[in-house]
């Protein structure tokens, strides 16, 4: 395989040689481990940790590699190598991850996987069936600039009559997202999500667990790769089978990264992303009377209007502005954490000053 086969084009080549990163090999992240990551490129794959100054450096859990991510290292051996610097990424799919501490710590961000150009957003027919959860996923894609897409699974399990109402539902709420119809059971759908799927293109599967993403992706191999499971008979929810983030390569050139299911998927600073999937919300909020109107109360509300009218569908308004004060909320929160860095500042700058007066020097 070429590097290219890898997805590795002018973008990052660019951004090598920009960061002076060019006497380096580039390699990319197939898995993240605990404290080390897989690596792959032309020339084989290793097993590499970052640098000691990288992690110095990095002020948040963004600022680490991710799987999709380019690298340059440096080889140690034929298995072994160093990282030495992370490549911007053309795109990024992160989530809000962990809850607030006693302390009132800002919640942290996990990156899910990085240069992807579709997410698919896979859910089954049965239990896991939610038209707000497609719209969570699609606004984190978009704000990092990638694609979505639906793969609805599993529809072996209704009727053609249920089906076709679930289509109906899902062109009625997401016009113009692309959608594959699966079943692992029967085969079908599978020479549809073939075709979807093209050479040197990177398509990350989202979504619950048991909702099918490993046996998916199982079938596009062509073997059974990774470890799969069914539903839990206690819970009625999907088991974890997949722990690990991981990126393959199919036969025909597509790139996939399988993820462990997800039950929740907080926002982050995803306003820009919710904006851009709910063009229709956006567009309608120009014409309010008020230029911050929250779209809930205010009169002249062009939004609400829309929603009274059934112009606009009532159940994607509704989860519009359940994701605007989610992302609103982490904003607030980031905002007032650089609020208390810059006080935090000036607080040494002042003491700094003071010790100078007593004859202290730096």
């Amino acid at each position: 395989m070429k590097i290219e086969d890898f997805g590795y084009d002018s973008f990052f080549e660019a951004s090598r040689n920009n960061l002076q990163l060019g006497d380096f090999s580039v390699a990319r992240v197939v898995t993240e481990l605990k404290g080390a990551y897989r690596v792959r490129n032309e020339s084989g794959e290793y097993l590499a940790k970052v640098t000691g100054k990288q992690v110095f450096k990095a002020l948040s859990r963004e600022d680490y590699p991710a799987v999709g991510d380019w690298v340059a290292i440096s080889t140690l051996d034929d298995e072994h190598a160093v990282i030495q610097g992370l490549l911007p990424r053309r795109t990024m799919i992160k989530r809000r991850h962990g809850d607030k501490n006693r302390a009132g710590e800002r919640r942290d961000v996990q990156v899910i996987a990085a240069n992807i150009d579709v997410a698919f957003v896979v859910e089954s027919v049965d239990r896991d069936y939610n038209l707000n959860r497609f719209e969570r996923y699609f606004a984190i894609a978009r704000d990092g600039g990638v694609a979505p897409a639906i793969i609805l699974n599993k529809i072996d399990l209704i009727s053609p009559e249920e089906l076709e109402n679930r289509l109906r539902e899902l062109k009625d709420r997401f016009p113009g997202v692309d959608m594959v119809l699966t079943s692992i059971v029967n085969d079908e759908g599978l020479d549809d999500l073939r075709g979807y799927l093209e050479p040197g293109k990177t398509y990350c599967f989202l979504g619950s667990s048991g909702v099918g993403k490993s046996s998916l992706i199982n079938k596009l191999l062509g073997a059974d790769s990774i470890r799969t499971g069914g539903i839990s008979s206690y819970s009625g929810r999907g088991k974890h089978t997949t722990t690990a983030r991981q990126m393959y390569f199919l036969q025909s050139g597509a790139i996939v990264i399988d993820n462990p299911g997800m039950r929740e998927v907080g926002m982050t600073d995803a306003s820009q992303g919710i904006d851009s999937f709910f063009n229709e919300v956006a567009a309608l909020a120009r014409a309010c009377k008020y230029v911050n109107c929250t779209h809930t109360h205010e009169p002249g509300c062009a939004v609400i209007k829309a929603v009274e009218s059934g112009s606009l569908d009532a159940g994607k308004y509704s989860n519009y502005v359940a994701l605007r004060k989610e992302a609103e909320f982490y904003e607030m929160n980031d905002f007032e954490r650089r609020e208390k860095d810059r006080q935090f500042g000036k607080f040494i700058k002042t003491v700094k000053k003071e010790l100078k007066n007593f004859g202290y020097e730096d």
